[in-house]
């Protein structure tokens, strides 16, 4: 079994992200009440990625998320689904930086929906229809914004082992799995340039808000889940604290068969991860009556209001036209390995928590720059056994290493078959209709790199016109990336219960070369050509514009 940090306790969370978790300098802070969690505007981890990000929050905030979108004009295909998912085994033996594990490579693998909410982005009308696609709206159609109901983006996010707990990073425990369900909301209205008064934006951390829940197995939150009532030692804690009613957290073991399955009910979205394995279930609903709200969209005055809210799936179908408007991803229903967050540092500030020696993976480093920060020396890490061998780096950082495009994400970290780096994460294609039986006969490729190459956070891509934009990335070193993560369909025994392992299915997998490979579709060129979208131009009136936030390879044939 793998050995890393074990979780800090609350004191140590906030005393190391007080002295070590900084964004340009200023320190930020992760909790509620007498300290503020920083929210979406400081690249916080577990947020949807925006098309404007300098509108947002006034300077570039994003995430590589290399994607599957899933397409079915079946409905209910787009708010009624069910996936198979078998976590990854870290690698054997102690603890070698030269090793890949899971945290090192993505904070999280999420499953995708687009959600009605009504006081989100573009803010022109208080109706959305549950599952219905009389809510796609064509930006470039004009007027068509008159009737765009708010939309919100979900994701049900697996967290693994890793170095550092929420929401200093994305883990909840140094040997298993838990599982969170996150919902995005953004209170902008691009047609009229407003967006939520300052005071509030203040209160809920930014004007991309999030509704935030671990999974648990009564199905209860720890703590209430939206952004104006988030309570850190409640809320944003999962493992058992005394004198709490709830310690009920799903925890999950590496190398587990789970069932994902998500579906809408009268109360709201319903999320639920059954272990086959342990054989326990956690569940979360995404209800008023389990504390999920929105904030109500004021940009004027400084008051803020949470209304309970039963969030429900926006559309009844999944397509390119099923999209949240406000996103970079144009995705639905899709499967993400969201990745770019870890890299290594040879010493750290002592002042600022920045790294100001060298980053980098053993063997190819270079003198930190700007994107080394959110850092953690090993000497704040309380299980000693994590300690690396006086040749290799002494810290690491958890914060964006794009568009440097370095760090473990971009190198040979990723699942390739062998012991060194921890297994693939595998998955089915999601299946629909009344008892899960309906295949999605079609999905795309999608990646946002030109949205992380572009000029507003230090690439050279031109999203209005792809000049400069480029696939594979191009490291800060001017040369290609070691290593970008692509998609493979893998033949798998099946281990449903009672099942002999004896039958093969087709699984997703995602990393390096994996075994038993059928196909790689063309490893890391899979995500296509640019990909253009039509956005509204904030302040515009209704006047759009287009640009190039993603590579998309088309719709095709769903091989699984």
């Amino acid at each position: 079994m793998l050995k890393i940090p074990r979780l800090l306790s609350l004191a140590g969370i906030v005393g190391v992200a007080a002295a070590a978790a900084t964004v340009g300098g200023a320190a930020q802070s992760w909790s509620n009440g007498s300290v503020s969690w920083s929210g979406c505007g400081n690249n916080l981890r577990l947020c949807t990625e925006v098309a404007d990000a300098q509108t947002a929050f006034g300077h570039y905030v994003g995430h590589d998320e290399p994607s599957v979108l899933f397409y079915s004009d079946q409905p209910g295909s787009g708010n009624h689904m069910q996936y198979n998912l078998t976590l990854p085994v870290e690698p054997p033996g102690a603890f070698n930086d030269e090793k890949g594990y899971s945290g090192e490579i993505t904070p999280a693998y999420w499953f995708g929906m687009a959600m009605c909410a009504t006081q989100s982005y573009p803010e022109q009308t208080d109706h959305c229809t549950p599952d219905s696609d009389s809510n796609i709206v064509d930006p470039s159609v004009p007027g068509s914004y008159q009737n765009a109901p708010g939309a919100a983006y979900m994701e049900l996010q697996f967290y693994p082992p890793g170095f550092a707990p929420q929401f200093a990073d994305d883990s909840c425990d140094a040997t298993r799995w838990c599982v969170a369900l996150t919902i995005d909301s953004l209170a902008e209205d691009p047609i009229n340039g407003t967006t939520l008064n300052p005071t509030c934006t203040a209160e809920v951390g930014s004007i991309e808000y999030v509704n935030f829940a671990y999974l648990t197995r009564n199905g209860a939150p720890l703590g209430p889940p939206n952004p104006l009532d988030f309570q850190f030692i409640n809320s944003g804690d999962p493992q058992p604290v005394a004198g709490r009613a709830n310690n009920d957290t799903l925890f999950l073991n590496q190398g587990d068969n789970v069932t994902v399955t998500l579906s809408d009910t009268s109360q709201g979205l319903s999320t639920a991860v059954t272990d086959n394995t342990t054989h326990q279930t956690g569940s979360m609903v995404a209800s008023a009556a389990n504390g999920f709200g929105q904030i109500q969209y004021a940009p004027e005055g400084s008051s803020c209001t949470e209304i309970p809210y039963d969030f429900h799936p926006m559309y009844s179908t999944s397509g390119p036209t099923t999209r949240v408007p406000w996103a970079a991803h144009s995705y639905n229903v899709a499967f993400d390995a969201e990745t770019g967050h870890f890299d290594f540092c040879t010493h750290l500030d002592a002042n600022t928590g920045l790294c100001n020696g060298e980053e980098g993976v053993p063997g190819d480093q270079e003198p930190a720059d700007g994107d080394d920060y959110g850092c953690y020396s090993d000497t704040q890490n309380i299980n000693f056994s994590y300690m690396p061998p006086g040749n290799q780096p002494a810290a690491y950082c958890v914060a964006a290493n794009d568009p440097g495009f370095d760090g473990t994400s971009y190198n040979h970290y990723w699942p390739n078959g062998t012991e060194r780096n921890a297994t693939s994460i595998l998955f089915s294609s999601p299946l629909t209709g009344e008892n899960y039986t309906s295949a999605y006969p079609q999905l795309a490729f999608e990646a946002d790199l030109p949205r992380i190459e572009a000029s507003d956070f230090g690439g050279s891509c031109v999203r209005l016109t792809g000049e400069g934009c480029t696939d594979p990335p191009v490291s800060d070193d001017g040369t290609p990336v070691n290593f970008y993560p692509y998609y493979s369909t893998v033949s798998t025994a099946t281990a449903g219960p009672g099942d002999s392992g004896s039958a093969s299915k087709c699984d997703w997998g995602v990393g390096d070369t994996l075994p038993y490979t059928i196909s790689n579709y063309g490893k890391d060129a899979q995500y296509g050509p640019l990909y253009k979208l039509a956005y509204w131009t904030f302040g515009g009136g209704g006047a759009i514009v287009r640009q190039y936030d993603d590579n998309n390879s088309g719709a095709f044939a769903n091989p699984c």
